[in-house]
């Protein structure tokens, strides 16, 4: 919604700087997105007078100006323009002048002749025939009469208006109208509001019952219906004064009777519309529900296919309007228009969105009508409607005024105790600061009864609560001072789990991964993408009753597709590699058909592909399990995974259970996504890392006694793992035993088909003394006993 600042004045003096402006009415509820000054790139420009026109000497379609703008001497000014003539007072960009969309004028040399200078259009300025209808179709702006010269356009055109445009939500349908929002700027200020005198004096002969009448055939969706009837209607330009107003809020003029009906909207927020009366058969008006199959031509010139589910202004024989939508062709207002009839209407809002959206037509009335505008606002804005008729002298207001009204609004009555809204709100307001807020706001308190009356055009006002907020946005939300909740937990701070997984982000970043957020709807597709078998769990998944497209049309069971799609994103756009990680949910339905809620475990998934290998993954994942204080976490062989590499893929356990898997993807899985590139993949449950992460640090002091190192290099098959190595020698090594580190794993010309060479660097310490060889000996022997009966291993000598 725009207000203009000029318009507002007309109902409240409120003369706050506009950024003051913006800033308060904020904070009293009436949300700012933002502001503008209408004309405001307009400058340097101003009001002159042609005195001299010659042709110019090198070019037939060229005249050269001499114009008068105040100065001492006149600007010579080269033009085109076919409607000049000696004493036209025109608009001249001077030197350094800015038009609409920025244009800055220069002097410019016009084969020969030097011109000072450039004659404005109304176009020029950013306007239109219909915001000046005396301006040429072809042709610089000429003015009607003689104006002072060398003053400042903007200002001898009246063009220059602070507008400000605010997000009213849908529950203040009040504020969708410059009342509504001068209502709000008069309370915020403290300052009188002045609703419109509305009066109609009634020239024209005869009865408006004798000329028309009204049946409402479906009052649910037409609570009221008001007309009333003009004669001797004169279609003609509004005057400059209502198109500025109109174009301030976005509105194009168009001729006085459309733009009546547009400015009561804006005034009011009461749309309208307005028929040739001579057009409707019968003499009456009928709003009923349309009939199957039945047709109408809108103003838009589409024909519109309706339904019973809509409803219609009609008279005898056919529909005449898409109620609360749009007009018909079949009855607009046109030049040899001579007596017209202005319908002020309220409709069931629900009903007008739904036809607004089965027709495609969303119109300035629709979205106001379904939003639920106030019936007893009809009267006033039909009203308005005639008296801004009699106050342009378009035409002649008939006697009476068709209302019908089955059932009428009444305002209703909330209770209210000061105790409890201070208590809700954390305040020390006293009664009457609270009844002097809903004074101003114009609702109707009575101390004795401690009751509040709500007029009807507040339809938000439902409860107590409701009448807190008013005394909350008026007493000044700065002014409630901080406190604590009551009954709740006071102290705001992350869960154990948040924490967690704050630090697997932090972990896999440090690690020089980006945060990826991938969509939970998916195409059934992926499945065959990934390799997954038609009998898999990961096929059952939770169907979207409504879904965008096939695309979008299931819950994710895994999240790899949205991974490895982003993967393959980053290799179509040539980069070299790429690591990326996601925290998110996958839906796992208890029984399909669904019949209630799945299962939504988290996973953390990470994918990688460029100069790196399974090892690369493989730290990133290690790294995470030391950050989050994991023990007894270790990897095994996985080969049953069907988007995984059979050999080059492990499973994380942890404490024997399992938590995930981490490894390369299978060759056909990354050709089936477009990746040329080896892809490795790490998918865990968040669940179990949280479950098993220790964050209790425990302090352990440096150790007294120095170390004694021994390395060890020995032959085992190939199908022996360096985890089961390990372990042996964790078995054997006891007591003294401190660490164990991989450092070679080898196969080559020295080394025996199906062997590999397994080198370690095994480090021994004593608490409490300093260790001697024989200790270590000792140890060293049981260790290497262990692996030969273990694995047949043999310690090589070189």
């Amino acid at each position: 919604m725009d207000l203009s600042m000029s318009w507002l004045k007309d109902y409240t003096d409120v003369d706050a700087d506009i950024k003051d402006f913006v800033e308060d009415i904020t904070l009293t509820g009436s949300k700012v997105e933002g502001w503008s000054e209408m004309g405001g790139e307009i400058s340097n420009v101003v009001t002159g007078k042609i005195t001299e026109i010659t042709k110019h000497p090198n070019a037939d379609r060229l005249v050269i100006c001499k114009v008068d703008v105040g100065a001492e001497m006149p600007l010579t000014i080269v033009t085109h323009a076919p409607n000049v003539f000696e004493g036209a007072y025109v608009c001249v960009a001077l030197k350094g002048a800015t038009l609409a969309g920025g244009v800055v004028i220069d002097d410019t040399d016009f084969r020969g002749v030097m011109s000072y200078g450039m004659m404005c259009s109304v176009e020029e300025l950013g306007f239109d025939r219909h915001d000046f209808p005396e301006a040429p179709e072809d042709g610089i702006y000429i003015f009607p009469e003689s104006v002072e010269l060398g003053q400042d356009v903007c200002d001898v055109l009246d063009i220059r208006d602070k507008v400000v445009e605010f997000e009213i939500t849908s529950n203040r349908v009040d504020c969708y109208s410059t009342v509504g929002l001068a209502r709000e700027a008069a309370a915020t200020y403290d300052k009188e509001f002045r609703y419109p005198k509305i009066e109609v004096k009634e020239e024209a002969d005869g009865d408006i019952n004798e000329m028309i009448q009204v049946e409402i055939k479906n009052p649910e969706l037409c609570p009221r219906y008001t007309a009333r009837v003009v004669k001797n209607v004169k279609i003609e330009p509004s005057p400059r004064w209502m198109r500025k107003r109109l174009r301030a809020n976005g509105v194009r003029p168009i001729n006085n009777i459309v733009d009546i009906t547009n400015y009561v909207m804006l005034e009011l927020g009461q749309p309208m519309h307005a028929f040739t009366i001579g057009n409707i058969d019968g003499s009456k008006i009928i709003v009923r529900n349309a009939e199957e199959g039945e047709q109408i031509t809108t103003l838009d010139g589409t024909v519109r296919q309706l339904d019973p589910s809509m409803l219609v202004i009609a008279d005898v024989n056919k529909a005449v309007a898409v109620a609360g939508v749009m007009g018909g062709e079949n009855s607009k207002v046109n030049g040899s228009t001579d007596t017209i009839l202005f319908e002020s209407a309220n409709f069931n809002g629900p009903n007008i969105r739904k036809t607004a959206k089965k027709l495609g037509l969303r119109t300035d009335a629709s979205a106001k009508y379904e939003k639920g505008i106030d019936p007893n606002l009809t009267m006033d804005a039909v009203n308005r409607a005639v008296q801004l008729v009699e106050m342009l002298g378009c035409g002649e207001v008939v006697k009476g005024c068709v209302d019908c009204y089955p059932n009428v609004r009444e305002p209703w009555t909330l209770e209210y105790s000061p105790e409890k809204i201070n208590k809700l709100l954390g305040t020390d307001v006293s009664e009457d600061e609270m009844i002097r807020i809903f004074k101003k706001i114009e609702l109707e308190p009575d101390k004795a009864t401690r009751t509040v009356k709500i007029p009807t055009f507040r339809p938000d006002l439902e409860s107590m609560a409701d009448l807190a907020e008013e005394v909350a946005r008026f007493y000044g939300y700065d002014k409630i001072k901080p406190t604590l909740a009551s009954g709740t937990p006071t102290v705001g701070k992350r869960t154990y789990a948040q924490n967690i997984t704050a630090m697997i982000k932090n972990s896999l970043i440090s690690n020089g991964l980006c945060e990826a957020m991938t969509y939970s709807f998916e195409s059934p597709k992926v499945f065959d993408k990934l390799n997954i078998p038609e009998d898999d769990e990961l096929r059952k998944t939770v169907v979207i009753a409504n879904p965008l497209g096939e695309d979008f049309s299931i819950m994710r069971t895994t999240t790899l597709n949205g991974m490895l799609t982003s993967l393959t994103t980053n290799y179509n756009r040539r980069n070299e590699s790429a690591g990326l990680f996601e925290i998110a949910k996958v839906y796992i339905p208890k029984a399909v058909p669904v019949i209630e809620l799945p299962d939504e475990p988290v996973k953390v998934t990470i994918g990688m592909y460029g100069n790196m290998d399974f090892f690369t993954i493989k730290g990133i994942v290690e790294h995470l399990i030391d950050t989050l204080g994991i023990k007894n976490a270790e990897f095994l062989p996985k080969t049953d995974i069907c988007w995984m590499h059979p050999g080059r893929t492990a499973e994380l356990v942890i404490d024997g259970r399992y938590a995930g898997y981490v490894g390369e993807l299978h060759p056909q899985v990354a050709k089936n996504y477009g990746i040329g590139a080896r892809v490795y993949i790490a998918v865990l449950d968040e669940a179990a890392l949280i479950e098993a992460s220790d964050l209790v640090s425990t302090y352990k002091p440096l150790p007294k006694y120095p170390a004694m190192v021994r390395d060890i290099s020995m032959l085992v098959k190939d199908s022996v793992y360096v985890r089961d190595i390990e372990k042996e020698i964790e078995k054997k090594g006891g007591s003294l035993l401190e660490n164990i580190q991989l450092f070679d794993v080898y196969k080559g010309g020295q080394i025996a088909e199906g062997y590999k060479s397994v080198s370690f660097s095994i480090t021994f310490r004593a608490d409490d003394r300093t260790l001697v060889d024989d200790e270590v000996n000792a140890a060293m022997a049981e260790i290497l006993s262990g692996l030969e009966e273990a694995f047949g291993a043999v310690l090589r000598d070189k």
